[in-house]
């Protein structure tokens, strides 16, 4: 028996088995990155309730943690943007999508590599990732240019350091594949210089069409390789995992060097012949 004295229930203890549901269906819309607000009536009231009922966005959230999920951001911008936590069972691990993309253990380092690579590029400048209305833009030409760029880089300070063979064991991970992205083809052997799955330009068109199947990406022409523009949800993805170390490393390069924790692409010296991929559509600027 409850005391005549005793504290109000909480607001959320008003909530209803149905308020339940709702709240695990706004979460099951998070899970489907391509879906957008404005297309559901649905989703866009359930986002709306999310907004205005504390008791409600409360529920929703612990529902989302429970499957272990992180909440980026609740709103008509991204919708229910969530990311799976490493031991969540909805979490992609990058070595399993490489894994499923390529057998040999060098290609599952650079298709990790071609991931970093766009996200960088995506966001070059501090402002840009932490602009909402950004959008940004990349080429699958683009992104390869840019790897060899840093592969360059990388080998003019093995040079520098006196470094003639192989990294020796326990070096970065960037440093002991630099050369194994520089040596291998751009396109491939082909008579009509097709674009093979092996080649660097077919691992990061694998890379962008992953992007793309989860959300993150939209293509938007052909030219240099392929285009493709950037949504919110992978604006959020890439705030989320620019403090990691592999992002670090590439950024220590001064290929795109650390600003205030973001990356900024810096423009080719003036003279620096770097024997870009022919229409790399590389994003630079002033």
């Amino acid at each position: 028996m409850t005391p005549p004295d005793a504290a109000p229930a909480p607001a959320a203890a008003g909530l209803t088995p149905a308020d339940a549901a709702d709240a695990a269906r706004l979460v099951a819309f998070g899970l489907q990155p391509k879906l957008l607000p404005a297309r559901d009536v649905e989703y866009s009231e359930l986002l709306r309730r999310h907004r205005d009922e504390p008791a409600f966005a409360r529920l929703t959230d612990a529902i989302a943690a429970g499957l272990g999920l992180i909440v980026l951001e609740v709103s008509t911008r991204a919708g229910m943007a969530v990311t799976a936590a490493e031991d969540s069972v909805f979490a992609v691990r990058m070595g399993d999508y490489a894994r499923r993309a390529a057998t040999d253990s060098a290609d599952r380092f650079l298709h990790g590599l071609a991931h970093l690579a766009v996200a960088a590029l995506a966001f070059p400048r501090p402002e840009d990732l932490a602009d909402d209305g950004y959008i940004g833009r990349v080429t699958v030409n683009g992104v390869d240019a840019f790897v060899r760029q840093a592969c360059r880089r990388l080998e003019e300070r093995a040079e520098e350091q006196g470094e003639n063979t192989d990294p020796a064991t326990g070096a970065p991970m960037l440093e002991s594949a630099w050369r194994v992205y520089a040596r291998r083809s751009a396109t491939g052997a082909t008579k009509d210089a097709r674009r093979l799955a092996g080649s660097t330009t077919g691992i990061v068109g694998k890379a962008v069409a992953f992007l793309v199947d989860s959300g993150f990406l939209q293509r938007t022409g052909d030219e240099s390789g392929g285009t493709y523009r950037t949504t919110a949800r992978y604006q959020l993805q890439v705030r989320d995992m620019a403090a990691s170390a592999a992002m670090a490393e590439l950024l220590e390069l001064g290929v795109v060097p650390v600003g205030d924790g973001s990356a900024t692409l810096l423009p080719p010296d003036q003279g620096d012949d770097l024997d870009l991929v022919a229409d790399a559509g590389l994003p630079f600027h002033s």
